[in-house]
């Protein structure tokens, strides 16, 4: 697709990489987009503003003073401007800044006065780019909502070979074609997730629950919003937070309460992702005050079996929605997956077994296979939650 007419503001810091941001911009610039360029001040050691400002046909801001106009840079008005803000190349005191909100500089006011999406393409020596300090602040600024583009391989200016290249131009250009082709990918979709535990009341301190952290859930929620969709998401008791303005969270604790919220919610919903782990029984009669350890026999709990949500709602479910559900099995498990996808009346159901290593609950990372009704299977190998919920959103557009 075309950029003309795309605003993008490009930071650069110091790094020796920043010679690429001149063919950054100039390809930037040939597919139509409007540039505005922030730079550090160490950057300038490296390439000049001129270089910058006529490749850009903008002037180059590098710090906080008063234009020929005799106006203020103002990183507010930057920061409200853009379609989208790329820092590259991103210098590790500049990702530790960004991470930590040290404003001691125009880019970083900008970064944290913008309201569009951030990519960062980070580039450092290799023991830099693989310090457990660095893998942390890009972790971080992922956990933010942030893109980051990975460093490349290949030589680097210390002489070693190794990680920490900064992304080529061409390659940055593409990253940023496909964020502007998927934006809108499922815009005016409205999208229903069940994320994360139930915890059912057995007195005011104990519950029965189990360990789903949400954060599959939360991490699609992210990337259905992402693409353009209205999000509601109906979260159990987690500590997660999201970060678009576009994700509306219900939080909840019981099953009941997830769904009636859930319910409530489904029939103006056009897509229908229930990752909620919710617990199958609940206590029969929860007491009002903290059962005593009185007796050298322990209480009897009697349980009631919870109501299946993605099968009350599966029951209700129009032709015209889609809905996709989970499946964690530690046995038969592609056979028991194919079996609630068609007794839930699901379009397609990820499956994820707690044999495999490093998936399941407790985890960042997760293996999945994602199975759908026309016989449609898809394997993924183990990953991050957040990669995982990118291949999810994916199969679910492509499905669509």
């Amino acid at each position: 697709m075309s950029l003309k007419g795309k605003k993008i503001i490009l930071g650069i810091t110091g790094s020796i990489a920043a010679y690429k941001s001149a063919l950054l911009t100039r390809l930037l610039i040939k597919e139509g987009a409007e540039v505005k360029i922030v730079m550090t001040s160490s950057a300038s050691s490296f390439i000049t503003p001129l270089t910058l400002a006529t490749l850009s046909k903008n002037p180059v801001l590098t710090k906080f003073e008063k234009n020929e106009a005799g106006e203020w840079n103002n990183h507010v008005e930057l920061g409200l401007w853009g379609d989208l803000f790329i820092i590259a190349p991103a210098s590790a005191n500049t990702i530790s800044k960004c991470v930590n909100g040290t404003c001691d500089n125009l880019l970083i006011a900008t970064y944290l006065s913008a309201r569009c999406q951030v990519m960062f393409s980070p580039a450092m020596d290799l023991d830099m780019y693989q310090h457990p300090s660095t893998k942390n602040n890009i972790e971080k600024l992922l956990s933010f909502g942030n893109i980051v583009i990975p460093a490349g391989k290949g030589e680097l200016a210390s002489g070693l070979e190794g990680e920490g290249r900064m992304a080529e131009p061409e390659e940055i250009l593409e990253k940023v074609r496909f964020f502007f082709d998927k934006k809108d990918s499922l815009k005016g979709k409205k999208v229903l997730i069940t994320a994360g535990p139930t915890y059912e009341k057995i007195d005011p301190v104990r519950f029965i629950g189990n360990h789903s952290s949400g954060k599959m859930g939360f991490a699609i929620a992210e990337e259905c919003a992402n693409h353009g969709a209205e999000v509601q998401l109906v979260s159990g008791p987690v500590s997660l937070k999201t970060n678009n303005p576009n994700i509306k969270v219900t939080q909840v604790t019981s099953a009941l309460e997830m769904l009636k919220a859930t319910d409530s919610m489904s029939s103006s919903s056009d897509i229908l992702i229930f990752s909620a782990a919710v617990s199958d029984y609940r206590p029969s009669s929860p007491v009002s005050t903290k059962i005593k350890k009185e007796s050298s026999t322990p209480p009897t709990i009697d349980l009631t079996e919870n109501p299946d949500i993605a099968l009350t709602i599966g029951k209700k479910k129009r032709k015209d929605q889609y809905s996709l559900g989970f499946a964690l099995e530690t046995n038969d498990e592609q056979a028991n997956a194919e079996k609630k996808l068609e007794k839930k009346n699901f379009n397609a159901i990820v499956l994820n077994s707690l044999n495999d290593e490093g998936a399941g609950f407790g985890h960042d990372t997760n293996k999945i296979s994602i199975i759908g009704k026309n016989k449609k299977h898809l394997d993924l190998p183990l990953k991050d939650k957040r990669s995982l919920a990118k291949d999810i959103v994916k199969y679910i557009i492509d499905d669509l």
